[in-house]
């Protein structure tokens, strides 16, 4: 049975008389203590801030005065107390409260200000296991809910940014806050209990390698409100997990607009499949439309590589996102500006590069600061009705496979770059998915569509109407290899990339007619290989 509320209604404003501040952040908390004693409140604390406090000449009470208690336990146990929770739970209107408070010589606390231990910053700086649970606050979020669970009364500042927010109502309201702003920052409180709790628990999820626990909960933190979603009429917010991917929700926004929600989504794509080409080994760029590649290279330079990646399909890149492996160089930044683009990505940009795209006001400029590793574990979600799809990351890496060759020919050492390379793209390729290679740049992408005989059709047409673009005899596709995300269930399939001129094929395999399709393969003198992994991506 639920417990069933007095239905005491709540005052609109209440003066501050007490306020309790301790905080692991001390950011403008000193600054806030001093015009909060200018106004006659008392002051109580803990710990550093406590000192923090004191050392700045303010009078100031220690909680283990008010209490009776000393702090003990290396500080893990000092507000846990009746005399602090009492005095922040207690609903002042309520005569079994103020008895209660008066029998046990209990305080009333109109004000908490708290913030909570940087787990966060400790999970993601890889400390040790000991070391991270030690950073579990228990204190903090207790008080926290506990003056948030009693708005009526007691206002709860759980974020340093909302310090002027709480001056601005004192000066107001002289010395009282507000009920709706009360409301306001509960809520903002209970977010961040939330949040700080969903992140502990993923954490031990992960560490104790728990791969579908009773609950999972997914906690972020607003970046930017967007002007709207997918679609005008869609209101959207971005929010960040904390984890420390390099990509769009680390990097610093160098020049542009704000970026959109469909910039934030086909940034990602464009970043994640850039990832997986090594810098060391040679410059790659990917030029994304849609979430979907149009173009994908690797190249003698950078600029090399963007010129092949935009070859692929120039038509598609317009208006497109282009990510890059390496820092984006001055010579790189001359050809990008030619088109019009709507982001860049690149893990660095010379000063150059800066001055260059700054001629193009409009056009957003990311610095990620590292590239994404796609070998690196970690969770993707969606919603669908009423329920989240929770996965591992797909960390699949050609390079870490044992290929098999099934047919009578096998792959020349060239072929076989190649069959890699469109195995890479194609795992960033919306399903079905057929992606043709040749020489280290994709010759013709088909991605999306309900049949893979399609999707192999399409990627060859494009690739014949880059070919006229280019003013060349033939499409690249002719002596390419092709990569198929999942299993080629018939030879159908096949005989499209045949047609387009396709010489090696890269698949999973597992089809009941993997047999067919190989003596198809045989009759072609075409050459396969089956990598055992597929990537459906939807």
């Amino acid at each position: 049975m639920a417990v069933v509320s007095k239905k005491i209604p709540a005052p609109d404003k209440v003066e501050i008389k007490t306020a309790l501040l301790s905080v692991f952040d001390k950011s403008g908390v000193v600054e806030l203590a001093r015009v909060l004693a200018e106004r006659g409140v008392r002051l109580l604390s803990t710990g550093g801030t406590y000192k923090a406090i004191a050392a700045a000449g303010l009078a100031v009470t220690d909680v283990s005065d008010v209490t009776g208690f000393p702090e003990i336990m290396d500080g893990r146990v000092k507000t846990l107390h009746p005399k602090v929770h009492g005095g922040l739970l207690a609903i002042r209107d309520d005569a079994d409260h103020q008895a209660a408070m008066k029998a046990q010589g209990i305080e009333g606390i109109d004000l908490l200000v708290s913030n909570l231990y940087p787990f966060e910053d400790v999970r993601a700086a890889g400390e040790d296991y000991p070391t991270t649970v030690e950073n579990i606050d228990i204190g903090g979020p207790a008080m926290i809910r506990a003056s948030a669970k009693n708005h009526a009364y007691v206002t709860i500042l759980s974020d340093p940014a909302d310090y002027a927010e709480l001056l601005e109502q004192l000066s107001v309201h002289d010395g009282r806050t507000a009920y709706a702003f009360r409301q306001q920052m509960a809520a903002k409180a209970f977010a961040r209990t939330a949040a700080y709790d969903a992140m502990i628990s993923s954490w031990f999820a992960e560490a104790l390698k728990i791969d579908t626990p009773r609950h999972r909960v997914i906690g972020g933190v607003l970046k930017e409100e967007m002007r709207y979603g997918e679609n005008p009429h869609q209101n959207a917010a971005f929010y960040v997990t904390g984890e420390r991917r390099p990509g769009v929700s680390t990097a610093a926004l160098i020049q542009g607009k704000q970026l959109s929600y469909n910039n934030i989504n086909d940034t990602d794509a464009a970043y994640e499949l850039v990832g997986e080409f090594l810098p060391a080994k040679s410059p790659a760029v990917a030029i994304i439309k849609h979430a979907n590649p149009s173009g994908v290279a690797t190249g003698p330079s950078l600029v090399e590589a963007y010129k092949r990646a935009l070859a692929c399909d120039p038509v598609s890149a317009f208006g497109g996102i282009i990510a890059m492996n390496r820092m984006l160089d001055a010579e790189t930044a001359e050809e990008i500006v030619k088109l019009f683009t709507e982001v860049i990505i690149a893990p660095e940009v010379s000063e150059e590069a800066k001055a260059i795209v700054a001629k193009k006001p409009n056009l957003r400029l990311l610095s990620a600061g590292g590239l994404p590793d796609p070998r690196l574990p970690g969770l993707t979600a969606k919603t669908v009705s009423g329920g989240l799809l929770v996965q591992s990351r797909d960390d699949g890496m050609v390079e870490d496979l044992e290929l098999k060759v099934v047919t009578k020919r096998a792959p020349t050492v060239q072929e076989l770059e190649d069959m890699k390379f469109a195995f890479k793209v194609a795992k960033h390729v919306k399903s079905n998915a057929v992606v043709y290679a040749k020489d280290g740049q994709t010759a013709g992408i088909g991605a999306g569509q309900m049949s893979r005989v399609d999707s192999a059709r399409i990627a060859g047409l494009k690739a014949e109407e880059a070919a006229r673009a280019m003013g060349l005899a033939e499409p690249l596709t002719r002596g390419s290899a092709v990569a198929s995300e999942a299993f080629l269930p018939f030879a159908d399939g096949l005989l499209s990339m045949i047609a387009a001129g396709a010489t090696a094929v890269i698949q999973p395999g597992g089809s009941m007619r993997d047999q067919e399709v190989i003596d198809a393969a045989n009759e072609h003198n075409v050459a396969m290989v089956f990598t055992g992994m597929r990537h459906f991506r939807h």
